[in-house]
């Protein structure tokens, strides 16, 4: 125990030195917790005035460093109940995406967005087709989105089974929209499922092919991306590395 209100002449100066010692940290030890407390999250969803102040680009390079932090194992703080509880009475996300449904790839947590943040159309081989088109319209025409991003990633199953013929069901119409890409992917090797290189070659043939199909089949999008409204852009994901690699 000080003792300095006994003897302040002999133990003034220590004692003044051990209380700021302890002083500091006890502040230090104030401040370690702050980060994980609610109060210091992202509270609320992405309102109109957010989105609509953000370029195409700006909103872009916002899922380009959200993926930088995915890779760090990092993350924005947030309050996912405050965002639910912000977003129930209306949306504004500021982009559609059109990814795979691999379990592996979910674009929200690969780019660090929270709810209300994008649109997400999910669909074995992320391919285009009239209900993906008219969902993607709706994004973009009607709710505000400003980028259209078509993600495809390495190890694509959907990929692996157009390359081997596969039939399956309804699976089988579905892989017949991947095998252009197949037939257009230029490649000096062995041209098989096996061959994950060659796999992944295509499933990025099939991004660029289906922005194609968008803009032909979706005059509504083509039109939005030629007057500046809208970007729509490609971009593959590396399964292994954790890696979102925007195309073009």
């Amino acid at each position: 125990m000080c003792t300095c209100y006994e003897y302040p002449r002999q133990y003034n100066a220590s004692c003044r030195r051990r209380f700021l010692r302890w002083a500091g940290t006890a502040a230090l030890a104030s401040l370690a917790p702050v980060a994980l407390v609610p109060a210091a999250a992202h509270a609320d969803a992405l309102t109109k005035a957010q989105r609509d102040s953000m370029t195409p680009q700006q909103i872009i390079d916002d899922m380009k460093q959200g993926n930088a932090r995915f890779q760090r194992g990092e993350r924005k703080p947030r309050n996912y109940l405050r965002e639910q509880r912000a977003s129930a009475s209306g949306q504004y996300p500021a982009a559609v995406l059109l990814s795979c449904i691999d379990s592996r790839a979910p674009a929200e947590v690969i780019m660090d967005l929270g709810i209300g943040d994008i649109f997400n159309c999910r669909v074995a081989g992320n391919v285009e087709n009239g209900d993906m088109l008219g969902s993607m319209e709706f994004a973009c025409k009607l709710s505000g989105a400003k980028v259209v991003v078509v993600m495809g990633h390495t190890s694509c199953g959907a990929i692996k089974g157009a390359i081997a013929n596969a039939e399956l069901g309804n699976l089988t119409g579905l892989l017949d929209k991947i095998k252009p890409a197949v037939q257009a992917t230029e490649y000096n090797g062995e041209r098989s499922a096996a061959n994950y290189a060659f796999v992944n070659a295509v499933a990025r043939k099939n991004v660029e092919l289906t922005i194609a199909n968008i803009r032909r089949d979706s005059p509504v999008l083509a039109e939005m991306e030629k007057q500046g409204a809208i970007s729509i852009v490609g971009a593959m994901y590396d399964l292994h590395t954790g890696a979102l690699e925007f195309l073009g």
